[in-house]
């Protein structure tokens, strides 16, 4: 991962088989050629299955017999989850192996032939000659915890999507059926908003049911210990006076019924998943000093983990901020010079994590709110408030490398301390 230009050209020698693999679904296709582009025998196709990986490291041995080369290092292009099994299968093997980026493919297989054509074995070709001239990255294939917790993000965002769209769908319900509802209540996902949608939902129930009635549903169901009766009142006035469709009630009721059935489901299997990632992440080391940032809750660091790994993974801040994609970027030409901007060529995920993570420590820490309120009000350069965060991101990853790295909690009043335009910002 921390491999630079002349470290990977170091690693292709005469001795190296160099290999490209073009990946689908069900069908790979191999293309070997030496250190010196030279292309050795003919392309191989094998099929996504154990007995085709077989046939594929057959290949690669006999490759390395006839052409006498005692190193193998293998490129791919990370298609979609299609190249996972390969990939994971060349590490158990301890084959090397890396990555090159699908936009390099697509613009420079013209290079050699000066042809747009496209097919699978030109592309292994284009492949080959990328990881010949250094042009490939070493993925992270994420091991043990590490995979868990990956794995278990993923289902995490399935989870939220899923209520997102549920949530939708009430407010869709509530709009047609029962639209003075949030008039009463500011949010239906309440104790006794639920107990309410659950049970008597539609007006004409409400106005057929008692206040004691109303009561006794928020208690049992709601777990409310005293109902308020001023707002059982409000809500029967409410549905005495609603606009709310009279027709379809029966199914009506049953949609509702099944849409906070499963908004309670997802919302246990929420918690009890957030529960099971913060017990994986706890026992991992440095994962307790990022807490001690005050605006950076378990979420943030579970999603952090499982976007990065292990932070040791990363020498340098600055290796973070070019694989989030929030490195810089400048055109400039003889004496023009263009505006700089972030290049946004990293991980989409995390960068839009370190933004939402940004977003709240400008309010409440406030070390990050005084350099946000200095970026934003110096006199030389100030930056736009957009700006300002995307630099504090850039600030936000170098402190959690430091209190991962180093196992050490975070100091605010140092932080204050050692940054004098804060100090002034803060009227220490």
């Amino acid at each position: 991962m921390n491999c630079t230009q002349n470290e990977k050209l170091n690693q292709v020698t005469p001795h190296t088989l160099i290999v490209g693999v073009d990946i689908a679904k069900f069908k790979h296709v191999a293309r070997a050629q030496d250190d010196r582009g030279k292309i050795l025998g003919k392309a191989l196709t094998f099929t996504n299955t154990k007995e085709g990986f077989e046939a594929f490291f057959a290949w690669l041995e006999e490759m390395q017999h006839k052409h006498e080369k005692s190193d193998v290092l293998v490129g791919m292009e990370p298609t979609g989850h299609y190249w996972l099994n390969l990939a994971y299968t060349l590490k158990e093997r301890l084959v090397s192996f890396g990555v090159v980026n699908p936009l390099h493919v697509k613009r420079s297989k013209e290079l050699d032939d000066n042809s747009p054509t496209k097919n699978d074995i030109k592309d292994a070709r284009v492949i080959a000659q990328l990881i010949k001239d250094g042009r490939f990255s070493y993925p992270r294939l994420p091991m043990d915890q590490d995979a868990e917790v990956k794995a278990g993000i993923t289902i995490r965002n399935q989870i939220v999507g899923d209520l997102q769209a549920l949530q939708g769908r009430i407010h869709n319900w509530l709009d047609k059926y029962f639209p003075e509802f949030l008039t009463v209540f500011k949010d239906w996902s309440g104790k006794m908003a639920l107990a309410t949608l659950e049970h008597i939902p539609l007006p004409v129930q409400l106005n057929q049911t008692t206040p004691e009635r109303v009561a006794e549903i928020w208690s049992t169901y709601g777990g409310v210990q005293r109902p308020s009766h001023k707002r059982i009142q409000r809500l029967q006035e409410a549905a005495g006076r609603s606009v709310g469709l009279t027709v379809g009630l029966q199914m009506a009721q049953r949609e509702i019924a099944t849409n906070i059935k499963r908004y309670k489901m997802l919302k246990e299997e929420l918690h009890a998943l957030e529960k099971q990632l913060e017990d994986l992440v706890l026992t991992l080391p440095g994962i307790a000093e990022m807490l001690t940032v005050p605006g950076v809750g378990m979420v943030t660091v579970i999603e952090l983990y499982s976007e990065l790994g292990d932070i040791k993974n990363f020498e340098n801040p600055r290796q973070i901020l070019k694989y989030a994609g929030l490195n810089l970027r400048e055109s400039s030409s003889g004496k023009h010079k263009g505006q700089t901007r972030i290049t946004k060529r990293g991980r989409a995920k995390l960068r839009a994590l370190l933004f939402r993570t940004v977003m709240p420590l400008v309010r409440h820490n406030r070390a990050f709110k005084a350099l946000h309120q200095y970026y934003t009000t110096r006199q030389e350069n100030p930056l736009r408030k957009k700006q300002s965060l995307i630099v504090l991101c850039g600030k936000l990853v170098r402190v959690l490398h430091t209190v991962g790295r180093k196992q050490c909690p975070f100091d605010e009043e140092r932080m204050i301390r050692d940054i004098p335009h804060l100090s002034l910002a803060l009227g220490a």
